[in-house]
């Protein structure tokens, strides 16, 4: 073969072998190719099907919401849940947990069809709602009784929204976090981490129960429902987040697997938040609290907020809220108080517009003097560090244990009370039966009874107040329930300082003023300790209740020789009409007669005392000390010009002056004494008998 034979058989050889391998490439090309349009092919198929498959009925799931209430507030919020999810298509359930038989349905809600909600109260000690105790008690034995599997509600797809206080400490949401880990125990599936309701505004991370209960609930629906609706792709993927971060649920969360600790500290919240929280639509009705930015000062480590303590921090500006939610402020509102600032407020007495017809006074006229129709009932302070069970507002102000709300000054509250009350007076211009000399004596204010509603105590500027009412010739009656010792230590002189003695025992005064404070009978003692110490007038104030305290007459006796108060004020318990805070009826209302039976039976206890008045219209006796009984008549009234006298020269002294409850009595008229035929009405005034007998006497 000759050279360029074999040149050219090599380039062939050559090309031959190019020629294969380009086709190679593009045979292994083309199947990538055809292999990935294949698969873009599919996915688009798998698009088209899921846009055009509707879900149907049959395969969307229910929602059952159930509820332990006390006062209804966990019912209502169910009730919203319900009408919410309702305008998505999803059908559902409000379930009363204290009709529900957990032994014999609950196993029943793991088949898949429903998710379950559980929104539930925490009441006295933590424990749940009375009628409910059944359904709590079944869960723990439950949880922790050997012989029950603990995969017993696996499928039970469940969360937890629980309502508290946590002024009440350890005991703070204690029924929602125990149920929450109890469903867990038994391998019920957590949609969410348990949610928190908290009535104390101040550390409520949203302003307020309601507002907590707002945001937890759109999270809730944020997560909810594609696998409520049955949207394909969500029904069973815990972690589906087609709908958002559901980590934001993290914000809701107060207790871990195992049930961690909640952390109540007030500190630590705000340090977490840097102490400010978003202002969003204040005029709405579930709007966000109000935020006051203002100016902090360190005093031996504390922040001072306008005068009042707040926490402990650096000095930096901190967010008080106010005391008062719109929701609080319309129910309020409603009830005829007129609102004063963020924290205060004033209402007309009963007994006000029945003096100002001529239809008789309040007991306090017939005890001490006072002209009814000229009594402004109003308070600095809507909170109050107890829950009392004969509280006739029915638990609708706020509860604290210190003052650490946005704080109007005094002399703007004074303004507000005075204008509001005349704003009431002048709406009985013109009334029938409304006397005009009274109406006319009504539009100068001559007293002040600071026991609206709250603890008037906890208000950080209460001395400068109190000034102020005198300054405008105002006698003052103060409440206070007793568990501000110091404040009543540091108080200036008042007309008459009342503390309310409810009952005589560390366990029954637990069951009826249901203090918020851990260390309420210390502090008790302590305020009748620092009430022995005043000068001036002084009160025990005690309701009975029958059932409740009638039966500790010696242990009364005990708690007087501490105080040594100049009166004892013995008052049957006013029945208010039916209160899902409450469990008295009107089998717990003493008659007049057995008032007057435990009275007698606690003055032969003190040697020192004895029964002065009556008002019988109010159900009310008083017990005084003998040292206002002169020459054998009682001297239990208050001479009011005399009084204004001495509190000047004792501010014009600053308090080098001082003066005694004998420096400004005066005598009791014989229609007020106890045993008289008048029974403590004034022969001026004309009883007025109601054709349905009904018990409004109020204050």
């Amino acid at each position: 073969m000759s050279w360029y034979e074999y040149l050219v058989s090599c380039f062939w050889q050559s090309q031959f072998t190019v020629y294969i391998i380009t086709a190679l490439i593009a045979t292994l090309v083309s199947l990538l190719i055809n292999r990935r349009q294949k698969s873009k092919d599919l996915q688009s198929t798998d698009r088209i099907i899921q846009k055009s498959s509707v879900p149907d009925n049959n395969v969307k799931k229910g929602l059952k919401i159930f509820y332990a209430s006390q006062t209804g507030t966990a019912k209502s919020f169910s009730e919203k849940l319900s009408n919410d999810v309702s305008t998505f298509g999803v059908r559902s359930e409000v379930i009363d947990l204290s009709q529900y038989e957990p032994e014999d349905n609950l196993v029943e809600e793991t088949d898949g069809q429903n998710a379950c909600v559980f929104i539930v109260a925490s009441y006295i000690d933590g424990k749940p709602p009375d009628k409910c105790d059944w359904f709590f008690k079944w869960m723990e034995e439950a949880s922790n009784d050997f012989r029950v599997q603990k995969t017993m509600l696996k499928g039970l797809k469940y969360t937890v929204f629980g309502l508290g206080n946590s002024l009440y400490k350890e005991n703070y949401n204690k029924v929602g976090v125990n149920l929450d880990k109890w469903l867990h125990t038994l391998s019920g599936d957590r949609i969410m981490s348990c949610g928190e309701g908290n009535d104390n505004v101040a550390d409520s991370k949203h302003g307020g129960v309601e507002e907590d209960f707002k945001a937890w609930k759109e999270m809730f629906l944020q997560k909810m429902l594609p696998f409520l609706q049955g949207t394909p792709g969500c029904q069973d993927d815990d972690d589906c987040h087609c709908h958002g971060d559901v980590n934001k649920e993290a914000t809701y969360e107060t207790s871990s697997d195992e049930g961690e600790d909640l952390d109540n500290d007030g500190e630590e919240r705000l340090r977490k938040t840097d102490g400010v929280v978003d202002v969003e639509d204040l005029g709405a009705m579930m709007g966000q609290m109000e935020l006051s930015t203002v100016d902090t000062e360190m005093e031996n480590g504390v922040v001072m907020v306008n005068g009042g303590v707040a926490r402990k921090a650096k000095n930096k500006k901190i967010e008080a809220k106010e005391m008062m939610t719109p929701l609080l402020r319309q129910s309020l509102t409603k009830q005829g108080y007129k609102l004063i600032g963020s924290h205060s407020g004033v209402k007309l007495c009963r007994w006000t517009k029945s003096m100002l017809r001529g239809r008789g006074g309040c007991y306090k006229h017939t005890f001490y003097g006072i002209e009814s129709h000229r009594c402004m009932e109003t308070t600095p302070s809507l909170a109050c560090a107890n829950k009392c069970v004969f509280c006739w507002r029915h638990h609708t102000n706020p509860v604290g244990t210190e003052w650490k709300w946005k704080m109007d000054d005094a002399q703007t509250i004074l303004d507000g009370a005075m204008k509001n009350h005349y704003q009431l007076i002048k709406q009985f211009r013109g009334v029938p039966g409304v006397q005009l000399e009274r109406f006319q004596e009504a539009m100068r204010v001559k007293h002040c009874a600071l026991s609206l509603v709250g603890e008037p105590i906890m208000y950080p500027e209460i001395n400068k107040f109190v000034k102020l009412l005198h300054r405008h010739e105002i006698s003052t009656f103060l409440v206070t329930n007793a568990q501000f010792p110091d404040a009543i230590k540091d108080l200036v002189p008042v007309t008459q300082l009342y503390v309310s003695v409810d009952a005589s025992t560390k366990e029954s005064l637990k069951k009826i003023d249901r203090p918020l404070f851990r260390d309420f009978w210390p502090r008790f003692i302590e305020s009748l300790k620092a009430l022995s110490e005043k000068g001036q007038r002084t009160v025990y104030r005690l309701t009975l209740v029958k059932s409740w305290n009638v039966e500790e007459i010696q242990a009364y006796a005990d708690l007087v020789q501490i105080g040594r108060p100049d009166f004892i004020e013995i008052k049957g318990v006013t029945y208010c009409g039916e209160s899902k805070a409450s469990s008295l009826t009107m089998e717990n209302i003493p008659w007049h007669r057995e008032v007057v039976s435990f009275v007698q039976k606690l003055t032969d206890q003190l040697p020192g005392y004895d029964i002065a008045c009556e008002h019988e219209h109010s159900n009310c006796v008083l017990i005084a000390n003998k040292k206002f009984k002169v020459d054998g008549e009682w001297w239990t009234w208050i001479d009011y010009d005399k009084f204004h006298e001495l509190i000047k020269t004792f501010e014009n002294s600053d308090g080098a002056a001082t003066f005694t409850a004998e420096d400004y009595m005066a005598k009791t008229p014989n229609w007020a004494v106890f045993g008289c035929d008048e029974r403590g009405l004034d022969p001026v005034e004309t009883r007025f008998h109601r054709k349905k007998k009904k018990d409004i006497s109020g204050c």
